[in-house]
């Protein structure tokens, strides 16, 4: 094998690489980004149940 085929080969196989960790790093931060939004949205639905069940143990205190 000689030289200007080893360093093509081996600058394609760099460019793929690096192709791959863009594509990577933009998919983590997609799915950073999911689930940030999915911790939001269940940190209102629980901080909405807290409430409810506040409400209820105040009704069935008075209700005694």
């Amino acid at each position: 094998m000689t030289l200007m085929p080893t360093l093509r080969s081996l600058r394609e196989k760099i460019e793929k690489l690096e192709s791959e960790k863009t594509d990577l790093l933009e998919e983590i931060e997609t799915l950073k980004q999911a689930g940030e939004e999915k911790a939001s949205a269940l940190e209102e639905e629980v901080t909405t149940l807290r409430k409810e069940a506040e409400s209820l143990k105040k009704l069935l205190e008075n209700l005694e």
